[in-house]
């Protein structure tokens, strides 16, 4: 049997290969389209059209997240060709079944319907979503607007595919191999990894490239300033026109905002902002930049105050008159042992990946009385790690992939995507599966893999995603997990697990020193305190800056002004620090021209707002209180998107969401 059309467990990664693509999609497709023909003549009820339909849907759902999931962490020529092949096929295939008239109209009749009142509260969300979507997807235009719509998501699936593989490749092209002379400062195990990597291309001296691993430590410790400088112009300038041309996603940038406008104006709206806000908490454009500019200027005073200091310091210790950007991370480094007398790399020794990990795993243990176990599963790289969550009477939960360190075949950055989805067919309960993806250093020279705690506070946001899905108690495949969760909460989770990272009855179970075996010291942890929020005015303005870029890129389409020129503008209102002209951001935010972040960066600072909110009840009754960790699971994690997130916060909290706790984890209080 092709792998692909295996339902039956876990997927097959082992037997997987590009030539079983194109035969499995094809099947999967027909076999939606027969089921979409049968069940447009059945009865109006759930078990006799929704059903079936969710049946075929979620057969196509994990048969191309396979394929989806390998093009992200185990790119191959053969792989980006069946991958491409297919995607139009795919997306055709949703858009039609989202503009299908008599589909909609039957979902509207059940909705009328004397039944629907039976339904439970979760199916009647389903229902709910489905007319959502149904306008959202085209169904109310008529048939040459609805044709022009299909082929708009076409080509954005497209650009967006090709975005993404641009940015890889550029990434994966530059290398700088240097001698001796260039790598003072940096820590040991990064030149103990850079030494490998070049012996492993034949060349003598220490390779270093554009992957987070490589990359962050040599901006943040390299002495040489020269070397900094390289590395900065290099991973600021990749997928643009200072490269290869056929990397250049500068037009692709400009077609995807003109698509999705395009997009916006055939359903009816006025922009894409605003259609990305329908199925979201956010209200309106005009609501999220109010949120955003209220944020940042009660972050300016502290921002322009952590800008001050870093040139000061950097002219007065370090002899930089005029602080650039590639000077921004060692200068900050340089400070915060200064101030805090203690570095990243000090901290460092203390994180050893299986000790970090573990320590993850008993916090999540004993928040919500389940029991996290190493287990067998087929995996797609030696690198990949599968586990298995039971609870207290041995029950299987969920499972979950965990891979963990960069490759050039892997994409950037961290990420959390669904394999399985918890949902009940018949007697059987179907378990979720997740897989979590980080980039961080490998183990070097029979060494175990180091983390930094920001590496440890990735992982913790990353496993929170994960426990979104598998801790779910939903049985309906819509609004099971993370499926239904309003993109502008999906964060909750995540960020609410990254605060256990600063406590220290978490700390001192989950690190021991790579050489000498002992706990984090409780001086070292205080230092670590005192600096939490050191520069948290800069990071905060960062993430705005990005945030309201993307929502005005999206709500004010002008095509006078390219990305890069309204980034400037946004820049000028918002940051304290300004980048090289030659910067070109907006060529590699994958998170919004390839991820689902569009007209959504905002819900990073939202849903932070709901995280850090939550958290305080933690820190009022017990950060590991078991009752606390079951109230959390119960109106949190195991609703899904059972119900409005805005209720689940609420029969959580007890009320509104403040953003005081937030301002305060983020010592931004007077």
């Amino acid at each position: 049997m092709n792998p692909l059309l295996d339902f039956s467990g876990l997927p097959r990664f082992g037997e997987l290969k590009p030539d079983h693509v194109t035969s499995a999609v094809d099947q999967l497709l027909a076999d939606g389209r027969s089921t979409v023909e049968r069940v447009t003549a059945a009865p109006v009820t759930w078990e006799a059209f929704v059903a079936p339909l969710e049946d075929a849907s979620e057969r196509i759902g994990r048969a191309w997240g396979q394929v989806a999931h390998l093009h992200a962490v185990l790119d191959s020529p053969e792989l980006r060709e069946a991958y491409n092949a297919n995607l139009p096929k795919v997306t055709q295939y949703w858009t039609e079944l989202g503009q299908n008239q008599a589909l909609f109209e039957k979902y509207k009749q059940l909705a009328s319907s004397p039944s629907f009142a039976s339904l439970s509260p979760a199916r009647k969300r389903i229902v709910e979503n489905a007319l959502r979507d149904f306008r959202l997807g085209g169904a109310e235009l008529p048939p040459e607007k609805k044709t022009r719509f299909g082929a708009i998501q076409e080509e954005l699936a497209r650009s967006a595919a090709r975005f993404s593989e641009n940015l890889l490749d550029a990434t994966k092209a530059f290398t700088l191999v240097v001698d001796e002379n260039r790598i003072r400062g940096i820590p040991e195990d990064v030149r103990d990894a850079a030494r490998e990597a070049a012996e492993k291309d034949g060349k003598a001296g220490y390779k270093f490239t554009l992957h987070a691993p490589s990359y962050m430590p040599v901006m943040q410790y390299a002495e040489d300033r020269k070397l900094r400088e390289t590395m900065y112009r290099e991973s600021v300038t990749r997928a643009s026109e200072f490269g290869k041309t056929e990397w250049d996603n500068t037009a692709l940038v400009a077609r995807i905002v003109e698509l999705r406008r395009e997009l916006a104006a055939l359903l009816g709206y006025a922009n894409y902002a605003e259609v990305s806000l329908v199925p979201k908490m956010a209200e309106s454009p005009a609501q999220v930049l109010e949120f955003l500019q209220d944020l940042a200027k009660r972050s300016r005073p502290f921002a322009e105050k952590d800008v001050a200091e870093l040139r000061e310091f950097a002219r007065r210790e370090l002899g930089i008159d005029k602080l650039e950007a590639w000077d921004v991370a060692y200068a900050s480094e340089k400070l915060r042992v200064n101030r805090y007398a203690f570095s990243e790399q000090e901290v460092k020794q203390y994180f050893p990946e299986e000790v970090a990990v573990q320590g993850l795993f008993r916090v999540a243990e004993t928040l919500y009385g389940i029991r996290i176990k190493p287990a067998d599963a087929p995996r797609w790289h030696e690198d990949v790690r599968f586990y298995e969550i039971r609870d207290n009477t041995s029950a299987l939960v969920g499972q979950f992939y965990m891979d963990l360190y960069a490759r050039d075949t892997k994409r950037g950055g961290a990420w959390m995507d669904d394999a399985i989805t918890r949902r009940r067919k018949g007697s059987r309960l179907q378990t979720p599966v997740a897989y979590l993806n980080c980039n961080f250093s490998r183990p070097v020279g029979g060494r175990p893999a180091l983390f930094t705690h920001d590496e440890v506070q990735t992982l913790f946001h990353e496993f929170g995603h994960g426990l979104h899905h598998l801790l779910t108690r939903v049985e309906d495949l819509g609004v099971s997990g993370i499926n239904g969760v309003e993109w502008d909460a999906v964060e909750l989770p995540s960020q609410f697990m990254e605060n256990f990272c600063w406590e220290w009855d978490v700390l001192r179970h989950m690190t021991r020193h790579v050489d000498t075996g002992a706990p984090l010291p409780r001086e070292l942890f205080d230092k670590m305190v005192a600096a939490k929020n050191f520069q948290s005015g800069l990071a905060m303005l960062r993430q705005l800056e990005f945030a309201v870029f993307d929502m005005r890129l999206h709500a004010e389409f002008s095509p006078n002004r390219t990305a890069l020129q309204l980034l400037d503008e946004v820049r000028q209102k918002v940051a304290v620090l300004h980048p090289p002209g030659y910067n070109r951001f907006p060529n590699n935010f994958s998170h919004i021209f390839a991820g689902g972040y569009a007209a959504g960066y905002y819900s990073y600072k939202w849903a932070e707002v709901l995280s850090a909110d939550a958290y305080s009840f933690f820190e009022e009754h017990g950060v590991l209180d078991p009752k606390s960790g079951q109230r959390f699971r119960d109106e949190i994690l195991g609703v899904g998107g059972s119900r409005p997130a805005a209720e689940s916060f609420r029969a959580f909290r007890g009320r509104e969401p403040s953003v005081d706790a937030l301002l305060r984890h983020n010592g931004m209080t007077a």
